[in-house]
């Protein structure tokens, strides 16, 4: 198996498992589907713990106001008391009035909090230093939980402005937000390798051999943004160990010079004849006036 070593920029995000004869096109297609699903958990996981703490999401035309501005406009959340969670609410306020204040209890929270923790740690970009493959299997379980951990806390589902109820069902707006940059349509996305762009059309060995013991750090790409920076010669860790070694061979030629000091060869024991001229009386004779 060929194993891609995916990034972005100069970021890991995933190992993934591939064969030499595999079309670039069904390639592309599998790392822009990983690559997308992890970065919907990731957003997952940032709301859920802010429904653990303050509860659903407030319809649009509320967010942001004051209590004074919804009753001086007579608006009212129809969804709050359908959307009650399992074991009662615990009310917590929502300063920025995104929430409706409404939360779970702390059982209910720390349940959320673990299966966050959980689907975190399965799509996470430390499994590259494990030399743990992602696939689309591994997302898919990282959002199941998710999605059923929400089920059990509100059984009555979440209002459908809910950015989570949004992603679970895959129409999250993400326009306008910085979140919508990361993300890399199927279309647009572009595979580049040794500072070449792979073709649709084209299969992996057209470019890397048969070889199907190969590692390869490939950089996904939107189209028009151009070739991505080329990896460097030495990664950061071979440049810490090359370091670390020139600092431990100047201390080594530290202590030789300082082995190797000659100075005590000026001193005045050092001096043949100091002892004969301490009998004549000629030490310590200083020239010109006094």
């Amino acid at each position: 198996m060929v194993l891609l070593h995916v990034k972005r920029g100069d970021e890991s995000q995933f190992l993934f498992n591939t064969t030499v004869d595999a079309p670039l096109e069904t390639v592309i297609q599998q790392i822009t589907a990983i690559y997308n699903g992890r970065l919907k958990v990731d957003r997952i996981c940032s709301e859920i713990p802010e429904l653990a703490d303050h509860g659903i999401t407030l319809p649009p035309n509320m967010q942001g106001l004051t209590e004074e501005q919804i009753v001086e406009l007579k608006l009212k959340d129809e969804w709050e008391d359908k959307c009650v969670p399992s074991g009662g609410a615990v009310f917590r306020k929502d300063e920025i009035g995104r929430r409706n204040g409404h939360a779970p209890n702390e059982k209910m929270k720390e349940m959320l909090m673990r299966t966050v923790e959980e689907a975190k740690a399965l799509i996470s970009k430390k499994q590259v230093q494990a030399n743990v493959c992602v696939t689309m299997e591994m997302v898919k379980e990282a959002l199941d939980p998710l999605r059923g951990a929400v089920m059990i806390v509100y059984p009555m589902g979440l209002p459908p402005h809910d950015p989570i109820r949004m992603e679970f069902e895959d129409c999250e707006d993400l326009a306008g937000t910085q979140a919508s940059l990361q993300v890399i349509t199927e279309d647009e996305c572009q595979l580049w390798w040794a500072a070449k762009e792979m073709q649709r059309g084209k299969k992996l060995q057209d470019y890397i051999g048969k070889n199907e013991k190969t590692k390869l750090v490939v950089k996904i790409q939107k189209k028009g943004q151009g070739a991505p920076a080329r990896e460097p010669l030495v990664t950061d860790e071979q440049q810490k160990q090359m370091m670390m070694h020139m600092y431990k061979r100047q201390e080594e030629l530290k202590k030789l010079e300082e082995a190797d000091d000659d100075s005590y060869l000026e001193s005045e024991w050092t001096d043949r004849q100091s002892l004969r001229r301490q009998f004549q009386g000629l030490t310590n004779i200083k020239w010109g006036p006094r």
